[in-house]
């Protein structure tokens, strides 16, 4: 069972007004590490936990697996109102190819992060995943996202390049096709609040490709905690243009699901193709929960891609 240290939170509307992400209020609080805590101990055992200070904040990371040789580390960032716990499913396998895997609770969204500045673009994103990775002490790291964590993945190789060996981008949100109108309805349900138990889990629903019992799985009450529990306080993220994909040089997986709510799928993957340096692939069968549905066939494809780099 995993020690769990959570840092002092910040707690309440003042927060929003000065555009920092922050729980709703003390219960929220406590309801939302009552289920991190749970999801965490469902997770392999990590090798440490490490809080890093940025000029955005402090930022939780977590260390799975000892690593071996000189194999560049794999950087997991996570979605909108998820956390570390959301690679359940995913880390036993990315593990077993000996690299080391850090895990990261996004800054600005509910997790063991704390902002302490405001982030207006996503130059100011890439500046604290690029200083979160120097204070980890990585020169060179593969970074790997869902949703709006590969939005993420692809801000931080435009803005912040050296670090970044590649990225692995699974079905990326606003990144190669606009946000779809369910995907926005979505969003909105992460800042309504008192929005009743039921919506919200229609809404968990369409991410999940439709399933009926998404807020069962604790990855689903994570999310859904992290709806109803959180203010995230930063603007919606911006699609990058052409001449910035165009100057995109860092290898570029883009793993697209074909059932996705959060875009076109087709629309997104012709977009991806016109990278310098991308490897694109639709999967027709997955929908926008892509990691948890396919977390062995994703670590062989992505081992097999950064051989292959």
């Amino acid at each position: 069972m995993a020690d769990i240290s959570f840092p002092e939170p910040h707690i309440g509307p003042e927060w929003a007004r000065r555009r920092i992400g922050a729980f709703r209020d003390a219960e929220a609080f406590e309801r939302f590490a009552a289920v991190y805590r749970e999801a965490m101990d469902t997770l392999p055992e990590p090798a440490e936990q490490r809080t890093v200070d940025t000029a955005f904040g402090t930022v939780r990371v977590y260390r799975f697996g000892t690593g071996r040789g000189e194999a560049v580390p794999l950087v997991l960032m996570p979605g909108r109102q998820s956390c570390t716990p959301l690679w359940r499913t995913n880390l036993p396998a990315l593990m077993r190819s000996g690299r080391p895997v850090y895990a990261v609770d996004g800054l600005g969204e509910p997790g063991c992060s704390v902002q302490s500045a405001p982030m207006t673009s996503g130059a100011d994103q890439a500046a604290w995943i690029d200083e979160t990775l120097g204070q980890l002490g990585l020169s060179r790291a593969h970074v790997l996202g869902v949703s709006i964590g590969g939005w993420l993945a692809v801000q931080v190789a435009l803005h912040r390049p050296e670090r970044i060996a590649s990225v692995i981008a699974l079905d990326p949100a606003s990144t190669f096709a606009p946000l779809s109108w369910k995907m926005i309805v979505v969003s909105l349900g992460s800042v309504i609040p008192g929005m009743p138990k039921g919506l919200r889990d229609q809404l968990l629903g369409w991410i999940s490709g439709g399933i009926d019992n998404a807020a069962d799985h604790i990855e689903g009450r994570l999310i859904a905690s992290g709806m109803r529990d959180f203010k995230v306080s930063f603007p919606p993220p911006a699609r990058p243009g052409d001449d910035e994909l165009a100057a995109l040089r860092v290898p570029v997986l883009a793993l697209i699901a074909g059932k996705s709510i959060a875009h076109d799928p087709q629309k997104a993957a012709a977009r991806a193709r016109t990278l310098r340096a991308g490897t694109v692939e639709v999967w027709p069968e997955a929908s926008h929960a892509i990691s948890g549905e396919y977390p062995e066939r994703i670590a062989e494809r992505v081992e097999a891609f950064l051989r292959e780099g």
